[in-house]
């Protein structure tokens, strides 16, 4: 039977977190949110595929940068209300050329820059 995306606790926007890791390097990439709909088309397509706050609309992760983050496992947290993307990704996850959106470093002395972008 397929997965029923809609048996997720979505929050009041009808969304639910998605965080999404590395599969080879095990690094956290980023955070992104989707619906029922993108959660669906990820599992049939097997790209991920969020929903655009900011632009309200579906974002399928590299179409346009090329940065493509292809599907292995998804899971879903003990609440059911986060999901974890395990992926391959090709080239840099974050829009500013960084390999992960996970790059500043904060502590009691301020703020790190750990890696550099990709060139």
């Amino acid at each position: 039977m397929p997965f029923d995306a809609s048996t997720l606790k979505y929050d009041a926007n009808g969304l639910i977190p998605c965080i999404t890791q590395d599969h080879a390097t095990g690094e956290v990439l980023m955070l992104a949110w989707m619906n029922a709909d993108a959660v669906a088309q990820t599992l049939v397509s097997g790209r991920v595929t969020y929903w655009s706050r900011s632009r309200q609309a579906f974002w399928i992760k590299g179409e346009t940068s090329g940065h493509v983050q292809m599907l292995l496992e998804l899971r879903i947290d003990c609440d059911r209300d986060s999901l974890l993307a395990i992926v391959a990704q090709t080239g840099p996850a974050c829009h500013t050329n960084h390999t992960s959106c996970f790059y500043t470093l904060i502590n009691d002395s301020g703020e790190t820059i750990l890696s550099k972008p990709v060139a």
